[in-house]
């Protein structure tokens, strides 16, 4: 008879979790699900399908060479009957344990419909964060008014990184001046390629169960090449310590046609399966020997921006799903699913995703999600394209990264100004508006970039809200320089954009 069956979710591979605390594999069981009904809540990316897969399987190898009596409920086991919480019934019916026991999930959906289950079930912590919600929400009642550099400064406290005593090493808290650079157009450091691993006939098996299963899902299987395993992450790890660590502070919002890359350490799936800890990965950064600036732009996205919006989730939802504080209604364009588009950043940010469930972060900040902010889609619709596309997405973090810092949804709780721009910060960042048809310059006219005519647009719909907003100050300044034909051109062509844009639609 099982003891304890512990329910090990897709997103929590790890073997050392509180899951297995008192672990004793003469009496307890673990239990893995695959069911369609979570590959199929939003349309998934195929990569990211087979990663989840892929390294659920191949965890539960770990779990039995540990010895670990192991129970996996598989897609196309015809027993399976499709979704989470029926596998979950049938599966206790089955095994009769005394109880399940779970880490609290990353997804709010999924932690209503483990408590809707009605068996006896122990929730446990996760440890995996540095910051524990408990102890995020006390902050945040200390700090009611709190943003990210608040938590960052001290968290960097708590954990002594790149700390001298009281004080940040270096004498500043943040090097952004020296890590917002465009990439040189000549003489550039050399971009490495990130490691790759080979799929292993588990990897192909699973490769050939979503193409046969999910035939219509978006993206492509052809360069799989993902870590899957602890083994895998591991070396990832080090991989980017080695290699590109030394240049991701400089050159992290840059773009460069061809480089989907670029410095940045891939690093977010890894972490976000439990299959990498971050505090083997702050570890493994300090003891480099990257410039501080390269460590501190690093540093802040691991123990600052993770740990943030981790926090904040948690302390927001459910509500905080609803938020749409701009009034946005559009659809979200088909094109972001195919990348059929004449501009050629979102063009080149699509393919990305396409091709490697993946874009970094100035991607999916200033390119794809400043677009579709500035044209007015749904936020949730922006989150749920979030999740279809890119193999780090897990709720916890898609969401407040995309309806919080993308869309400014929730009305400034994680920024205090939208990120808005022209053409003309994609133009300074990237090699992209040199090749592409629309001038970054122009607002309107038909070569005029539609970046530039919907940030204007945007600047006039909501003045009311951002005018007097200290940090949009200089904007409204060059925005009142142009007399109201101009803005009125704008608008005008604004709307047809936005006409055009919205017709085709992928859901």
């Amino acid at each position: 008879m099982v003891r304890n069956l512990v329910l090990v979710l897709g997103d929590q591979l790890d073997a050392e979790s509180a899951a297995f605390d008192g672990f004793d594999a003469a009496h307890d069981a673990t239990l893995q699900i695959e069911a369609r009904e979570e590959a199929r809540y939003v349309p998934q990316h195929k990569m990211r399908l087979v990663l989840f897969f892929c390294a659920m399987r191949h965890f539960r190898e770990l779990l039995r060479a540990k010895g670990f009596s192991t129970h996996y409920s598989r897609l196309d086991d015809p027993e399976n009957l499709g979704t989470f919480a029926d596998e979950a019934r049938r599966w206790f019916g089955k095994l009769k344990p005394e109880r399940i026991v779970v880490l609290a999930p990353g997804d709010f959906r999924l932690q209503a419909a483990l408590s809707a289950l009605q068996l006896p079930i122990e929730m446990r912590a996760d440890r995996h964060f540095l910051c524990s919600r408990v102890d995020f929400a006390a902050f945040a009642d200390e700090h009611p008014n709190m943003v990210l550099e608040t938590f960052y400064r001290r968290m960097r406290s708590t954990t002594g990184a790149l700390m001298d005593g009281d004080a940040p090493r270096g004498g500043a808290w943040n090097f952004d001046k020296d890590n917002r650079k465009p990439f040189p157009r000549t003489g550039g450091p050399h971009i490495p390629k990130p490691l790759a691993f080979s799929p292993d006939e588990t990897t192909r098996a699973v490769m050939r169960l979503v193409e046969k299963q999910f035939p219509d899902a978006p993206g492509r299987l052809d360069n799989f090449n993902l870590p899957v395993t602890r083994e895998n992450a591991l070396e990832a790890l080090a991989d980017f310590r080695s290699h590109r660590l030394q240049n991701f502070g400089p050159y992290q919002d840059a773009m460069v046609g061809g480089a989907p890359f670029m410095f940045h350490s891939l690093l977010s799936a890894p972490l976000n399966l439990h299959l990498l800890n971050p505090r083997e990965v702050l570890d493994a950064a300090l003891n480099s020997d990257a410039p501080l600036a390269s460590l501190e732009g690093f540093v802040r996205q691991i123990i600052g921006w993770r740990e943030f919006v981790n926090g904040l989730y948690w302390r927001l939802m459910p509500d905080y799903a609803e938020r749409n504080a701009l009034d946005a209604q559009l659809p979200m364009p088909r094109f972001y699913w195919t990348g059929e588009t004449d501009m050629r950043c979102l063009a080149e940010a699509i393919a990305h995703t396409i091709d490697h469930a993946y874009a970094h972060h100035i991607e999916r900040l200033m390119v794809l999600g400043q677009f579709a902010l500035l044209l007015g889609v749904k936020p949730y619709d922006v989150h749920r394209w979030h999740l279809s596309m890119f193999r780090d997405a897990i709720d916890w973090v898609s969401l407040p990264n995309t309806l919080g810092m993308s869309q400014h949804a929730d009305g400034g709780v994680i920024g205090t100004k939208p990120y808005v721009a022209s053409g003309n910060y994609i133009s300074r960042m990237s090699d992209h508006c040199r090749k592409c048809r629309y001038d970054p310059h122009k607002a309107d006219g038909d070569d005029a970039c539609p970046f530039t005519t919907l940030y204007y647009d945007f600047l006039a719909r909501h003045q009311p809200r951002f005018a007097r907003n200290g940090r949009m100050k200089q904007q409204y300044l060059n925005f009142a320089r142009k007399d109201s034909g101009e803005v009125l051109a704008i608008r005008r062509r604004a709307e047809r954009l936005k006409a055009e844009l919205t017709a085709q639609t992928f859901l």
